[in-house]
């Protein structure tokens, strides 16, 4: 029982961490006008904002993965959600455009190593097929709604505040994720870690 405690809320912080993403993936169309406005965006640059995250995102996906299986998908996530934190604060305090855009695309990075292992993570937590078809329908039942919510709170945000609050909400959001990630997700052996312990001297031996 305890077991499983353990494994749904280790699924209620992947989840939070993947609803993180895709809130920002939405949230920021809202608040174009107003970001251009303040920073003097250009109507082509102003396009910038949206797709240096979409590249960034979409091109590190694959990689992501792969460097979860070379250094372990906990440790990648936990990067993953630092770098992501980061990267919202240095939007949310942009004082210019370059500023706004290269933040944005380090936060693409980030999402996208938080995206391609939390599968993964979900995967190695969850071996009973029909637990597993639980726990991935919550999974994409939070995601595919995260995309409304995100259009939501990036109005609400905006006109109750300024547009700099659509990334900072992240931060005590992305503050939370790591630290409950780091209690809650169970260490990942890397692929990496496994050669070395495996690996032999040709001719040694440990039995005398």
């Amino acid at each position: 029982m305890k077991d499983k405690q353990a494994r749904w809320r280790a699924l209620y912080v992947l989840c939070l961490g993947d609803l993180m993403i895709v809130l920002d993936t939405n949230i920021v169309n809202v608040a174009l006008p107003s970001i251009q406005a303040d920073l003097g965006f250009s109507q082509t640059a102003l396009a910038w904002v949206v797709n240096a995250y979409m590249l960034t995102f979409g091109g590190f996906l694959l990689l992501s993965g792969r460097l979860g299986d070379l250094f372990g998908n906990k440790r990648v996530f936990l990067v993953g959600v630092v770098a992501f934190t980061s990267a919202s604060i240095a939007c949310g305090l942009a004082p210019n455009p370059l500023f706004l855009v290269v933040g944005r695309a380090v936060q693409g990075l980030g999402g996208a190593a938080v995206s391609a292992v939390a599968l993964a993570l979900i995967m190695g937590l969850f071996t009973d097929p029909a637990e597993r078809a639980k726990a991935m329908g919550f999974f994409g039942f939070v995601v595919s709604g995260g995309g409304a919510v995100g259009v939501l709170a990036g109005g609400v945000l905006t006109g109750l505040l300024n547009w700099h609050w659509i990334f900072l909400v992240n931060v005590p959001i992305g503050v939370g994720v790591w630290l409950a990630a780091g209690r809650a997700l169970p260490p990942t052996r890397s692929t990496t870690a496994a050669s070395v312990s495996t690996y032999r001297v040709p001719g040694w031996s440990r039995s005398p």
